[in-house]
């Protein structure tokens, strides 16, 4: 079970809500670079913005945290980790990520376990929103970064029972951005057939299986032969049966 909530901005007091929930994950979570850590405060309602500048003639480097939405957009006034806590500026935060990498490499049952767990789940769905459900429930999340048209360039998974966090690229190439996205775009080849069914002259029901002859492609998803009645659904029966006519065709001439 994860504790933690996420910061609510309804609730008040969000300065002490972020504060709280920043100092917790810096504590308990591993986490290598700063968009491993960026996935894993953004969990929470929280985003991380480095800055740098100058003031009063020595250069400042540091962070500062925000609370956000649901959707990812910021809400309310930054706070700097200094205003916060130590434990959560730049260096700390520096530090965290040499004492991961280290333990990562000591322990490497703590990737393994991750990967795993993620191979086992992407083999039973090409939907990214099962994916996201089923790893959820064996205690991962999934942060997905997107590009404007919606395809994917960054995956981060947050192992809750290790308290670890990995970019898809450490766990595996089969697990990184570019695979993912390949994934879940490509036609669902592995999946079971789906049963179609489509009326005969003397009204029975016989069943069709579709295995990926590319009949879908041309015609929609298929269900459409199924939903509701009108000219629509007649065009698309009737296509359908010059398609079906045709490979039949093809088949023939293949055994002459």
């Amino acid at each position: 079970d994860n504790p933690l909530r996420k910061v609510d901005v309804s609730q008040g007091n969000v300065k002490k809500q972020v504060a709280n929930t920043v100092k917790s994950l810096c504590a308990t979570y591993r986490f290598q670079s700063l968009g491993e850590y960026r996935a894993l405060l953004s969990l929470y309602n929280i985003s991380l913005e480095e800055v740098r500048g100058e003031v009063g003639g020595r250069e400042y480097h540091g962070f500062v945290y925000s609370a956000t939405d649901g959707q990812g957009n910021k809400v309310g006034n930054p706070f700097k980790a200094s205003k916060i806590d130590k434990s959560v500026g730049i260096e700390a935060i520096e530090k965290r990520f040499a004492y991961s990498t280290k333990k990562f490499k000591e322990d490497k049952k703590l990737s393994e376990m991750t990967r795993h767990s993620v191979e086992a789940v992407l083999k039973q769905t090409y939907h990214k929103d099962k994916f996201v459900e089923l790893l959820k429930a064996k205690g991962i999340d999934v942060v997905f970064r997107h590009t404007a048209d919606g395809r994917i360039y960054g995956a981060t998974f947050i192992d809750h029972r290790t308290q670890s966090v990995f970019n898809g690229s450490r766990l595996g190439k089969n697990l990184s951005a570019n695979a993912l996205q390949e994934h879940f775009t490509l036609p669902y080849e592995n999946e079971q057939p789906i049963p179609l069914t489509i009326p005969k002259e003397d009204g029975t029901m016989p069943e069709l299986e579709y295995h990926g002859s590319g009949l879908f492609d041309e015609y929609g998803s298929g269900l459409g032969l199924m939903a509701g009645n009108g000219s629509s659904n007649e065009a698309q029966e009737a296509a359908f049966d010059r398609e079906l006519r045709r490979k039949k065709k093809k088949r023939k001439g293949r055994n002459l």
